[in-house]
Parts: C-alpha cells; structure tokens; sequence
C-alpha cells in the first residue's frame, strides 16, 4: 500500500518534469561542455531554490535536444502522448526515437518513464540503466531508478537511488521527502 501511494505522489512529478523540459535549447546537446559547469553549480549547494530551477531547465534543454530533426520530431510526439496519456503510443515514439539514435540518453529516459507508468518495471529499469549509461548524471533517470524500486517494494534500493539522485540535483524537494519517509520505515523495521 505504501507503494501504490509514493507512486500517486511521485509519478505526476516525473511527469511533470518530463514535459516541463519540453522547450529546448538550439544547438544544446547530451555532451555540451556546459553541463558539467551546470552541475557544478546546481551540487555547490549555494543557489537560492529558483536559480537551482533555472539551471535545471538549462541542465534538461541540453537533454532534451535529439540534435536531429527526426529525433526531435519523435521527442515531441511522444511528449504529446504523455500528456495525452496514450502511453502505448509514447512507447511506440520513444523506441523508434532509440533505434533512430541509440546513443541518445533522453530517449532511453523518456521510454523508461513511459514503461514505469506501464507497469513494465523490467523494461524501465533496462532503459534507466542506459540512461544512465550515456549520462551517468542524470537526476531525472536515477529519481526514475527509485521510482521502480519503490513500485516494486525494494526499499533499500530505492533509497540509494533517491540519495544518489540527490547528490546529483540537492533541489528536489519531493524526492527527499520520499527518501526521508523510506529511512524511517527502514529505521523502524530494525527496531
């Protein structure tokens, strides 16, 4: 029970997430020498809450870009079925978005989030895993990894992925709150 309501809680927030990364920076890509000076910033802990949101949205533009028409086309077809919750056809955009450019994180990220939302908690973590693969930093793929140990009842798991993607972006209220209640529960089980 307590799982079915962290994911009530949490699953509109990756949702959310996702479709607010949506615009995207022209000529920003995955390996652009100015994320690791957007990561520097945003784990210095020394941003106020809005300019941690404002580098997040940079951080996500350079995520989001495919760099390829027909990768951003396929992005966006898929971001609208998410926001339409026609999952199977988010699926269907995301997959050809990864056969299209395999080397792209944000696709395997955008799939893994669809198939959480499916249920097919296997497949998300396969995408999640390459995800992180690609992009080793990626918050939004390590909260997605918690999300799926959280469904599936692996406290511990989740818990190390939710520290761990809070190392990577200190400024997600949600997800620590999540990780503050799964140590309680975890504390409380010992006693």
């Amino acid at each position: 029970m307590h799982h079915a309501a962290a994911r009530r809680v949490l699953a509109p927030l990756i949702i959310l997430i996702g479709l607010l990364a949506a615009p995207v920076i022209a000529g920003a890509d995955q390996d652009a020498p100015e994320l690791d000076d957007l990561f520097t910033a945003l784990q210095s802990g020394e941003l106020s809450f809005g300019e941690a949101k404002g580098i997040e949205v940079r951080i996500w533009g350079h995520w989001m870009d495919a760099e390829s028409a027909g990768g951003d086309i396929l992005m966006k077809d898929g971001l609208q079925a998410m926001s339409e919750h026609d999952l199977a056809r988010a699926e269907e955009s995301f997959t050809a978005l990864t056969g299209l450019l395999p080397d792209y994180a944000e696709g395997w990220n955008k799939r893994a989030t669809v198939r959480y939302h499916m249920g097919k908690y296997g497949a998300s973590l396969d995408d999640i895993e390459r995800t992180l693969a690609l992009e080793p930093r990626h918050f939004g793929a390590m909260s997605g990894l918690g999300l799926v140990h959280d469904a599936l009842g692996d406290r511990e798991s989740a818990a190390a992925a939710y520290a761990k993607a809070l190392e990577l972006n200190p400024y997600m209220p949600s997800i620590a709150q999540r990780l503050g209640i799964l140590r309680q529960q975890m504390e409380e089980k010992k006693i």
